[in-house]
């Protein structure tokens, strides 16, 4: 910057605001420096410019993976809710730095902070670290979570209505004739725990017994999901239809189903939840509990950057829907 303002015979600050388009640098003057810069290869070095100002014009868009570890970012749930990030983020002129965390030990949370890489945090699930997202929420602010709604919760979150969710699923199925209705999935995180109390209430409002025979504990990749299926029809316990922790979940069932030679959604019907881009072009094509994704990426930028101009933002919860398709009628 120095060489750039001794050949245009000015000033180092009126180097530095020019190449920041300031516009009380006449724009003669202001033309001259930037060509001068781009004729010399000048490009401004973002690390020195970040720690100067205390600013990245970064957001880190953070996954983190505790029960679940072996799930990717391909995962089609996650594909679409950071493309509708990415998209919210970058029409703020923000940059999206993204960390996928296999959280094995405490402190995680605080390190990703304590680099100062982003001026905020959008965090995509909680999986089982409610705490650790608590023990940073009262000093750390410019921070969003997508997921549940939970007692005591000091964190900002952005989710879905899981229970109705759950409770939506089990009375159609119910509806539609299916009396014994399995749920497919893991309780151990928060909206997998809420999904399967919908479950529960959907079955008592129905007047259907709930059997722990049925809970089938199911990892959330597809190819996994798919031998989780296949080994509990090889039980033999008669059901007669599937409510899903997922989409992704659901398709590996309908895979498993067709395999062992049985109709969906004639023997079986299955119902999901998420609403992905590919429940509506499988094979039969999909019936889901839909989750407004667009809706949530939205909430959850806005909130953030709300909390980094010092708003005292609050929690929201989105409204599901219910979308039938082929796969339970």
């Amino acid at each position: 910057m120095a060489d750039i303002a001794r050949m245009a015979g000015v000033s180092i600050s009126t180097v530095s605001r020019a190449l920041a388009g300031n516009p009380l640098i006449p724009k003669t003057l202001r033309d001259q420096i930037v060509e001068i810069a781009q004729t010399h290869g000048y490009v401004v070095n973002q690390s020195a410019r970040s720690l100067r100002l205390r600013k990245t014009d970064t957001i880190g868009v953070v996954i983190p993976l505790a029960h679940e570890t072996g799930q990717l970012i391909s995962d089609p749930f996650f594909l679409e809710m950071l493309g509708r990030l990415a998209d919210e983020i970058t029409r703020r002129n923000y940059s999206v730095l993204l960390n996928k965390v296999i959280v094995t030990e405490t402190g995680w949370l605080d390190r990703i902070i304590q680099s100062h890489r982003a001026d905020g945090l959008v965090l995509i699930g909680q999986s089982t670290q409610h705490d650790a997202l608590n023990a940073v929420a009262d000093n750390y602010k410019p921070m969003v979570v997508w997921g549940a709604q939970l007692p005591g919760q000091r964190y900002c979150a952005v989710g879905s209505d899981n229970v109705e969710g759950g409770r939506l699923a089990v009375a159609h199925l119910a509806a539609n004739g299916r009396k014994r209705i399995a749920f497919f999935g893991a309780v151990d995180a928060p909206e997998a725990a809420q999904r399967f109390k919908g479950y529960k209430k959907g079955l008592a409002e129905a007047g259907l017994p709930f059997d722990p025979a049925l809970v089938v504990s199911t990892p959330y990749t597809l190819e996994e999901a798919q031998e989780a299926a296949s080994a509990f029809l090889a039980t033999g316990v008669p059901f007669d239809g599937i409510f899903a922790f997922s989409d992704v979940i659901a398709l590996a069932a309908v895979g498993a189903l067709h395999a062992a030679g049985k109709t969906v959604p004639g023997d079986v019907g299955v119902v999901g939840f998420d609403d992905i881009v590919l429940a509506r072009h499988s094979n039969p094509p999909l019936t889901t509990v839909r989750q407004d994704l667009a809706f949530g990426a939205r909430a959850m930028v806005d909130l953030l950057f709300r909390r980094m101009a010092g708003e005292d933002a609050r929690s929201t919860l989105a409204p599901v829907e219910l979308v039938v398709r082929g796969s339970s009628v």
